[in-house]
Order: structure tokens, then sequence, then C-alpha cells
């Protein structure tokens, strides 16, 4: 496992030093990465506004706080497309796919089993999705109107529909669930509220659709890396918090959500 030392690389022996390259984190030891001179991250396609393609480039909040990490190791970052189920189970990552994770993903226990997660970087909450006039305001409605309720699989929002007695359609990603709302598969979706507000902006779905009801799930986000990865963890960490106190959190979060990011993260 090779990678590069930040401003230079002395050939395919170099590693990357996490004290070295990364401009304030120090005791890490060193950061091996798959591929030299690139921090990869596995992430799953589309998930707007934290990843997405634009003018054929991979954009989003979560490629942002990556990028932080990568600076700090005076590397690029290098995004893989990958299966969401590969990412929250650690095959990606044992497979040697990628360095982190990083794909709006929440800290859950049983994720914790398989990889290590960095400290919160975001805090989520999940929404329904209807037509406008469904008179849908929460899932005791779902279920008293007899409604198909839809979800993204392998995902904490179809977790905690799930537990609430529910057997929701279960879509591949995020892009064929929307589609499946539009097209009347189902009557309503669960996703995260982000998704929803973000999908709410573009006027042809904003014009038919709204957000019925917000769920406060209390989760939280985290990039994920593999099991005992603790010098990387420390680089990723470190990025965060300094990004937090210098203002850069502040800057990236009201790029993609258009607001300040609240008080109590």
């Amino acid at each position: 496992m090779i990678s590069a030392c930040g401003g230079g690389s002395s050939g395919d022996t170099a590693t990357t030093s996490a004290s070295a390259a990364g401009g304030g984190a120090s005791g890490g030891g060193d950061v091996q990465l798959i591929s030299s001179g690139k921090l990869t991250t596995c992430t799953n396609l589309p998930y707007e506004p934290f990843q997405f393609t634009e003018n054929g480039k991979v954009v989003g909040f979560d490629v942002d706080i990556v990028d932080l990490a990568a600076k700090k190791l005076g590397v690029t970052q290098d995004i893989v497309d990958i299966d969401f189920a590969a990412i929250k189970s650690g095959a990606a990552l044992n497979a040697g796919k990628c360095d982190v994770a990083a794909a709006g993903m929440t800290i859950t226990d049983e994720r914790k089993q398989n990889i290590d997660f960095s400290i919160p970087y975001f805090d989520a909450t999940q929404a329904l999705m209807a037509k406008k006039g469904s008179g849908i305001t929460s899932l005791a409605d779902v279920k008293a109107k007899g409604l198909k309720l839809g979800a993204q699989a392998s995902t904490t929002g179809l977790d905690y529909v799930t537990k609430q007695g529910f057997d929701p359609v279960q879509f591949a990603d995020s892009p064929k669930e929307l589609l499946g709302l539009q097209t009347g598969q189902v009557d309503v979706i669960v996703q995260d509220l982000p998704v929803v507000l973000t999908w709410l902006k573009k006027p042809d779905i904003g014009a038919k659709f709204e957000e019925v009801a917000s769920l406060d799930t209390g989760e939280q986000y985290g990039i994920g890396m593999k099991k005992g990865n603790t010098a990387l963890a420390k680089v990723i960490n470190d990025a965060i918090t300094q990004a937090r106190s210098d203002g850069t959190y502040d800057a990236i979060y009201k790029k993609w959500f258009g607001t300040e990011p609240p008080k109590t993260s």
C-alpha cells in the first residue's frame, strides 16, 4: 500500500505522513493510501447535495469535507462510485477499493462493527415526501390510509420505518426511489431531509410534491474507514475539528444548504 508525500513524491515507495503533510496533524503515524498521491473515496452516486455529478465532475458537501483531509495530506481526492451496501458493510474498504467512505452515511452501532467512523460532521434527520394535497402529516397517516411507502435500500430511513411496523417498497438508490414516487409505484417515500429539500428545489418536482413530515431520528453522519486505521482517522478528525473552529465548515455548509449550520451541531 503506497502513497505520495505532500509536496512531492519520491516514487512508488513513498508514504504519506499525517504529521509531515498534515499541517498540524501529529502523532498519527504514517497514513498508508491505496493509490500514490490520492485519497480515494467510495461513495454512492447520486445523493444530492452530498455527492452528485455536475458538469462531468463529482461535487457536493461530502466531497468538500473529504477535500479538507486530502489537503492536510498533501494529496488530491479520487472518487469511486460503488453500491452503498458494499460501503456500509466495510467490504469496499476491506477490498482496498478506497481509503475512506463518504456517502451521507449515518453512524450506527451495527455499522461500527464493520468500519470505523470519524467524529460526526453532519446532524441528520429523515423526512416523508408525497404529492401535494395528500393529507399526510405523519407515518401514522400513511398506515391509517393504507398507503404504499417507499424507502432506499440499506439505509437508516428503511431501518426506521421498518421498526415502526412498515414493510416498504425498497429502491436500489435515491433516484430510483424518487422515480417510484413520481410514477405512482408508491404514495410516499422516506429519505434524508436535506436530500428531500434539494429535490423540492427543482421546479418540476416542487410543483407536484412536498415534504409532509419530518422524522427526528437523531442521526449523525461520519466518514468511514477500514477498522483500525487510526492514523487516517486522526487526520480526518483534525480536519473536521479545524474546519469547525476556523469558519471553513460554516462556509461549506452554507454553500450546499443555503443556511448557516444549526448552532447545536
